[in-house]
């Protein structure tokens, strides 16, 4: 499962991948595991086109739990069975994006 997050602010951002422990996305679709770091965040879309972001390796499914509460078509009774996920940085807030309403 590839877990991809464009909350740069989050400490459990590395590199585009979430390495939190467990995921968990509220009915509103947003990631309630979001921690905002001390670091300050810096505008990428500078030099988007001029070079090749760093990616951290994809993450197992198997190390990561992800709780859903979205009425979701990934949703299977609170459980996200998605390939991957990616959580945005839409409205300064996390939201998956990966939502597909049932």
């Amino acid at each position: 499962m590839d877990i991809r997050c464009r909350k740069t602010s989050c400490i459990f951002n590395d590199r585009y991948t979430c390495k939190a422990k467990e995921i968990d996305i509220s009915k509103n679709c947003v990631c309630r595991k979001y921690q905002k770091g001390t670091d300050k965040v810096v505008d990428k879309s500078k030099d988007m086109f001029s070079r090749t972001p760093s990616y951290a390796p994809q993450r197992d499914s198997k190390t990561i739990k992800i709780d859903c509460c979205a009425h979701c078509l990934f949703n299977n009774h609170g459980d996200c069975q998605a390939n991957g996920i990616t959580l945005n940085d839409l409205k300064s807030k996390p939201y998956c994006v990966t939502f597909l309403r049932k």
